[in-house]
């Protein structure tokens, strides 16, 4: 049985120490036969720690890449060439062996380029104090440029035949240029040197590999961003162009023909957490002062990491839309003992009276998007629940919160910081999920 990793928040609640974890190998534990990533591009920064004390954030690598589970890079994601190059570099400074040998790229993958990353950069200068909250690394130029010009936009394939993408990079470069000015990038050729060379590394595949792939034995799906954050889930416009819920992973796993074959797991903080602009409607700047992380801080794109108590309607929310999960990962659950007045928040106030539960509809409406996004940037925490330094409480409490049973509990960044019946596989727990047909879908009070 497969598992799926989705962040339930903002990001950044643990996904890549989650499938750390779910990675390491455990006695009695069928082997994870690979991480498969299936939405988002070079802007994910999952962080994993070693038991011996190494650190890298995985942005396009799994973050099953230290246990050397391999890395399948699917037709759902932007790749980026040169933030991958860089990013097996510092691997294997790190001590990985040949991390690109581990690394497998469909080659219909969408490519972002640095001109994609200098458009959307100038795009978020020029919004001035309405900034998105972009990571500035060309991810929503390289969708919406794939939608707008889709038989046009460079794929990795493109990379074996130099000719093609000649012509392709020159079209972007040229279109762009054209609806920004000039562009901070290198010029074509040095772009053509730099991406064939890279598909001379890597092994580029068809659409016959995920599904031989997943034949093989369990796999993990490794979402990126998180669904607050989803394209048109999200609170419209402090959004990604990416779908973070479980659907393209869903979507991999029909095409291979194994429909539902999967665990799917949601993944939360103890606290709820945002980088940059948005609604965040728990935030609290003295558990920002107080609970200060060494791997996220204010960035030059997305601005301020920003903390909050944990936002029970916006995970709920987030679970509805998602159309449920089969249990929950709930990560720094170190966090109540260090700072006994976190709380769970169960409602809000807002102009228009109390709220405790966000309505879900079907995607599409961004104008519906937002106006849930104004109203929740009004809107104040109400119906505190204080469930103390005890971790168990805090779980239970989540549990109850989101109707969903924790599966995993992390409390400090290393696999062996972890606790609960998820392994390195999730056979068993899949199988009594199923068998319950437990699948939550958020409570509505």
């Amino acid at each position: 049985m497969h598992t799926l990793v989705v962040d339930l928040g903002y990001g950044d609640a643990g996904k890549g120490t989650v499938v750390d974890r779910l990675c390491t190998p455990r006695p009695g534990a069928a082997p994870v036969t690979a991480v498969i990533r299936f939405n988002g591009g070079a802007q994910a920064a999952h962080n994993v720690v070693t038991t011996d004390g190494r650190h890298h954030t995985f942005a396009q690598f799994g973050s099953g890449t230290f246990s050397g589970v391999p890395t399948h890079l699917s037709r759902l994601m932007m790749v980026d060439p040169l933030a991958l190059a860089a990013e097996a570099r510092h691997l294997a400074a790190l001590g990985v062996p040949d991390p690109l040998a581990l690394l497998t790229v469909d080659r219909r993958a969408r490519l972002t380029t640095p001109y994609h990353a200098a458009a959307n950069r100038a795009r978020e200068r020029a919004r001035g104090t309405a900034r998105h909250g972009s990571c500035g690394r060309g991810i929503g130029e390289t969708a919406a440029y794939a939608l707008a010009h889709p038989a046009e936009a460079p794929t990795a394939g493109d990379c074996t035949a130099r000719t093609v993408l000649r012509r392709k990079l020159t079209l972007l470069r040229d279109r762009l240029t054209t609806a920004l000015g000039p562009l901070d990038a290198p010029p074509v050729e040095a772009c053509l040197d730099a991406f064939t060379a890279f598909a001379g590394h890597i092994t580029l595949v068809d659409e016959n590999h995920l599904p031989r792939l997943l034949r093989r034995g369990p796999a993990v799906f490794e979402g990126a961003q998180g669904v607050l954050l989803d394209e048109w889930h999200g609170f419209h416009p402090y959004t990604t162009w990416s779908t973070t819920t479980f659907d393209g992973a869903e979507t991999l796993l029909a095409e291979a023909g194994q429909p539902r074959a999967a665990l799917r797991l949601g993944v939360v903080r103890s606290y709820t957490t945002r980088h940059g602009p948005g609604p965040l409607v728990t935030e609290d700047p003295a558990l920002t002062a107080a609970l200060p992380e060494p791997h996220n801080g204010h960035g030059r794109w997305q601005g301020a990491f920003r903390a909050g108590h944990f936002d029970a309607p916006a995970h709920a929310y987030a679970i509805a839309v998602c159309g449920g999960v089969d249990g929950l990962a709930v990560t720094h659950l170190d966090a109540p003992a260090r700072h006994g007045a976190l709380r769970v928040v169960r409602g809000y106030r807002t102009p228009d009276g109390p709220m405790d539960h966000l309505p879900a509809a079907q995607p599409g409406d961004l104008g519906r998007q937002q106006a849930l996004t104004e109203r929740l940037l009004t809107a104040r925490p109400d119906g505190w629940q204080i469930p103390g330094s005890d971790p168990h409480a805090w779980t239970d409490a989540l549990s109850d919160a989101l109707s969903a049973p924790v599966l995993l509990e992390s409390y400090g960044p290393t696999a062996a910081d972890k606790a609960g019946p998820l392994g390195g596989a999730a056979d068993g727990v899949a199988r009594q999920c199923r068998g319950s047909d437990r699948r939550a879908i958020g409570k509505s009070k």
